[in-house]
């Protein structure tokens, strides 16, 4: 029963944080659109900030399965990582994604290079990039440092994208410039290469 209220709240909420916003979505209306009491969402939230990073959790989630496919069609695993990468920030183009976890989210909770699904995506990207290098796929580099700079990049292009007043024209110039950053990492290689054949000669 509680797990069934708590799934309740959080369709009721994500759908009125979707079309309202957090500020303009009242507990009244979101608890009775559950059929529910506001003492229910007290006793399994704490509070409608609770309630928010419920919904938030819950995208969150779902966001990284989406991301995990596109990962698997890409015909390297660098390339999956970049296509992960431009794939999340193409996502703040979706209403429910912009306005939730992008624009309300921030506001409400802080900082969401602090949140714990950050978290968890910097300690993986870490540990798939320490692979990449040991693979020879890109240059020696610190898996911490470059993780966290690649998350900190598509997370602030992602931002700006969604509070854009022109988001698609602003997504291209995100786009664009993310690649030319990321792709760095690797063609590092190849200039590393160069300077070596450079010196020997």
């Amino acid at each position: 029963m509680m797990e069934e209220t708590k799934g309740k709240l959080v369709r009721a909420a994500r759908e009125a944080f979707a079309e309202k916003g957090y500020a303009g979505a009242s507990m009244d209306e979101l608890t009775a659109g559950a059929g529910l009491t506001r003492g229910a969402l007290y006793h399994n939230f704490g509070d409608k900030k609770g309630l928010l990073q419920a919904v938030i959790d819950q995208i969150d989630a779902e966001m990284a399965e989406r991301l995990r496919a596109v990962g698997e069609r890409a015909s390297s695993p660098w390339r999956g990582l970049l296509d992960e990468y431009r794939a999340y920030i193409e996502m703040a183009l979706e209403p429910e994604i912009q306005r939730i976890l992008l624009l309300d989210g921030p506001a409400v909770l802080g900082d969401p290079s602090l949140w714990p699904s950050q978290n968890a995506c910097l300690a993986e990207t870490t540990r798939r990039i320490r692979n990449l290098v040991a693979e020879g796929a890109i240059p020696p580099v610190d898996a911490e440092a470059a993780a966290r700079l690649l998350n900190g990049a598509s997370l602030h292009a992602a931002l700006w994208v969604a509070a854009s007043q022109e988001p698609e024209a602003t997504l291209g110039k995100a786009l664009d410039a993310f690649q030319r950053l990321a792709e760095g990492l690797a063609s590092a290689r190849g200039q590393e290469s160069s300077n070596d054949r450079t010196i020997s000669t």
